[in-house]
């Protein structure tokens, strides 16, 4: 078994079945992937991960510690996710049972653009004004 077949570096319990649930169980597998395919699978899987599951695959692959990385390296790596979440964008729930529906039925899914969904181009939030007695 090569050094490459082993845990993967950086990462703890947690991340790593985000990993194994998204086929990247091995270091090997890592290496085939890249640290923001990786990444970008953890997070199209319905994960949270923060940007520091990015450095330590990338420190992985680099055979470092991910607080060694340099900020050149972390910028480009940002650049790179950027990147590839601009060609393939994550949809959110809603945005997925939106154009489901909408296949379904024939018609356009509803714009994101337009804030809360409600088509009134507001973002849900009010801003309250007036006196208390406004509110009794």
């Amino acid at each position: 078994m090569s050094s490459r077949d082993v845990k993967i570096r950086n990462v703890g319990p947690k991340s790593a079945a985000w990993l194994r649930q998204v086929g990247v169980r091995t270091s090997e597998d890592l290496f085939r992937v890249g640290p923001v395919d990786a990444f970008l699978k953890v997070k199209r899987a319905g994960f949270r991960p923060s940007l520091n599951l990015l450095y330590s695959l990338a420190g992985a692959i680099d055979d470092c510690h991910w607080t060694d990385l340099s900020a050149e390296r972390k910028s480009g790596l940002i650049l790179e996710l950027e990147e590839a979440e601009s060609d393939n964008p994550i949809k959110t729930r809603w945005e997925k049972q939106a154009d489901r529906s909408a296949a379904i039925d024939g018609t356009e899914a509803p714009s994101t653009d337009d804030g809360d969904g409600f088509g009134d181009g507001d973002s849900g939030v009010r801003e309250l004004t007036g006196t208390s007695s406004d509110f009794d």
